[in-house]
């Protein structure tokens, strides 16, 4: 069985954005992704630069330090990235699933893959054009696709300025079933930066006055949590 690269493990703490806001979770953060946007929150975890900090850890020993950090009391596991779906996690979903724990995965949704089905929560954050890049729709299709066996399949994507937003409008009304979240962008992700409430105030505000304006009632619009209580900083 092939080892997973992980960035890092951490938790229990919050959820801080989308669908599982505020819900208590522990991450597994997997080393690797195939985009380079702009504004990466987690370079640490994408950038090959980094990969000497990267843990070659079998499904068991990831599991076990879940395990560790949950006390065996079972929570919500967010398997995040860099791009998780890059790598193999259906052995880790089947030890958890096992043992009461749920799962949900965050991906661009560049990959497909058919363990997609075995999440309890696949959440598909498509890169809006800020990010620098261009996120392919058949790709897309296909991950929502081999989703269909999860709980649930939601959209998340994150908005900086009017153009991502029109482009956002646009994507979404190709999956109108799908629950779709909406938050702002942080500009400012150096772990070191302080990150001042009343820009993201500001942020949120200016999201929340073009969906009401525009009478576009179907995304939720969410602030994020995580920002707003630790800023940048890694590991909360």
């Amino acid at each position: 069985m092939s080892a997973l690269r992980i960035a890092e493990i951490f938790g229990p703490t919050i959820q801080g954005e989308g669908v599982l806001i505020g819900e208590p979770t522990i991450f597994v953060r997997a080393g690797g992704c195939d985009y380079r946007c702009s504004w990466c929150d987690s370079i640490h975890a994408v950038d090959s630069a980094y990969r000497d900090q990267w843990a070659a850890m079998s499904p068991e020993a990831v599991w076990a330090e879940v395990t560790r950090l949950s006390g065996g009391r079972p929570l919500t596991v967010s398997i995040s990235g860099g791009n998780p779906a890059i790598q193999d996690f259906r052995p880790l979903i089947a030890l958890g699933r096992d043992a009461g724990y749920r799962f949900a995965l965050e991906t661009q949704g560049s990959i497909a893959r058919d363990w997609f089905g075995a999440l309890d929560v696949l959440v598909l954050s498509p890169k809006p054009p800020s990010s620098g890049e261009t996120p392919d729709r058949a790709a897309l299709a296909a991950c929502i696709a081999a989703g269909q066996g999860a709980g649930q399949v939601v959209l998340k994507i994150v908005v900086f300025d009017r153009h991502d937003y029109d482009w956002a409008r646009a994507l979404a009304e190709d999956w109108p079933d799908l629950p779709l979240y909406l938050q702002p962008g942080n500009p400012d992700v150096h772990p070191e930066s302080p990150v001042a409430a009343q820009d993201v105030a500001d942020r949120l505000r200016w999201l929340v006055e073009r969906v009401t304006e525009d009478r576009w009632f179907r995304p939720r619009v969410l602030p994020q949590l995580h920002v707003l209580l630790w800023g940048n900083l890694r590991g909360v």
